[in-house]
């Protein structure tokens, strides 16, 4: 973490002035990451490679790595330790976690949420589950943290019986926790195109359907891997306001998992916001946390202050991570994801991109630098709280508001 600090230092080159003041206001605010993953625990290299030899299919061993990630942090003392020491270097307080998988059956999207909330139960000194804004106001005064459950994809059974019967699940994983769902993740789906698709066809009637049940049940739409025109119509569909959690602005890095100006007006124009994210690639130029500070700049300028968060997307693996994953046998090369079929071109797998001193400059512990960035650029402290959380607690007002189910 330390070694992340410095490199974010040295890149934004605060002056003590802003140093100080940043540092204070951010301790001092309700900080809520609009989306991204937090702290993880290094995996038990022992437990896989017992699993390898005794079989363990692909699928077995990505489920294994996935839920040890997950939830050593409650059950190693080790783990527990670094995850706590991560949270508290963070300042953040409310944290909009990927607890439901992308593009997977109802079934695995369950288990991401299990995990989450196995934490969430054994880790309350810490860190709680939120399902509503008092949770993370509650948080803030007791100097706890809490996780609001997000699903990269919306649960729909695909049995096709009728329209109501593949909605149903929207009122479940909301029934679990669950406060924020995307349309869409990269590909084509039944509700809408995602931004991998060049055809860029739009929300599908039963798109339409599926925004008015998000909107009816308190689920907030999360556009951040739709195509711009489904970004368009679920923003002129939705009747409260929505979200692109963790995207870039294309005027300032023409990147297809980012949004175009008209995109970000339509979003804002529904009281939403843009959450600006971490990923080195989609930020273009520097791909540091400079970069992350110029797309919200950009935002800022487009729509106001009103209607930009942060979205890091990013997270941090404990140290040892990489010594206890040396202990499985090397795996066969798999080939890449469906969900990634990005552009030919794309730079996202080009190793350049993923420097050390880019990557450690946007490590999630780095959340305060964001808000010493913030100040350094001469916001004003009450627009610096608006982006750094009260957008995020504004917008959950307006969504999640109690509602019979």
């Amino acid at each position: 973490m330390e070694t992340a600090r410095q490199a974010a230092l040295a890149v934004l080159k605060p002056s003590s002035k802003d140093l100080d003041h940043g540092l204070q206001l951010h301790a001092d605010a309700v900080v809520c990451d609009a989306y991204g993953f937090g702290p993880s625990a290094a995996v038990d290299g022992d437990e896989l490679r017992r699993m390898h030899e005794a079989g363990a299919s692909d699928e077995e061993l990505k489920d294994a790595v996935e839920r040890m990630h997950a939830t050593r942090v409650a059950t190693d003392p080790l783990e527990r330790r670094d995850y706590e020491a991560a949270w508290r270097a963070s300042g953040v307080t409310c944290l909009v976690r990927n607890s439901a998988e992308e593009d997977r059956p109802i079934d695995d999207m369950v288990k991401r949420l299990a995990y989450q909330t196995f934490v969430t139960d054994r880790m309350g000194h810490l860190v709680r589950k939120a399902i509503r804004p008092a949770d993370v106001e509650a948080a803030k005064r007791d100097g706890r943290g809490v996780i609001m459950m997000a699903a990269n994809n919306v649960p729909i059974p695909q049995r096709w019986a009728s329209v109501h019967d593949e909605l149903g699940h929207v009122r479940i994983f909301y029934m679990l926790g669950v406060r924020t769902m995307h349309l869409t993740y990269n590909r084509r789906n039944p509700i809408g195109d995602g931004c991998g698709e060049p055809a860029d066809a739009g929300l599908s009637d039963f798109g339409h359907a599926v925004v008015a049940e998000m909107n009816r049940v308190g689920v907030l739409v999360d556009v951040a891997h739709a195509g711009q025109r489904t970004s368009l119509e679920a923003a002129r569909a939705s009747s409260v306001p929505m979200a692109a959690s963790h995207t870039v602005c294309r005027g300032l890095r023409d990147h297809v998992r980012g949004k175009t100006d008209e995109v970000i007006r339509a979003i804002a124009d529904t009281g939403g916001y843009v959450g600006i994210c971490g990923i080195p690639a989609f930020l273009g130029r520097s791909g540091d946390i400079a970069a992350l500070l110029d797309h919200v700049d950009y935002a800022a300028r487009l729509v106001g202050p009103d209607h930009v968060a942060i979205g890091t997307d990013r997270g941090i693996h404990a140290t040892r991570n990489e010594q206890e994953m040396a202990k499985l046998p090397p795996r066969r090369r798999t080939r890449r994801h469906w969900r990634s079929l990005w552009p030919p071109d794309d730079p996202l797998f080009d190793p350049a991109w993923n420097r050390s001193e880019q990557t450690a400059s946007l490590l999630w512990t780095n959340w305060p630098l964001l808000t010493v960035g913030l100040v350094q650029r001469g916001y004003r402290d009450e627009d610096i709280r608006k982006i750094i959380g009260l957008n995020v607690l504004r917008v959950a007002r307006a969504v999640f508001r109690e509602r019979t189910v």
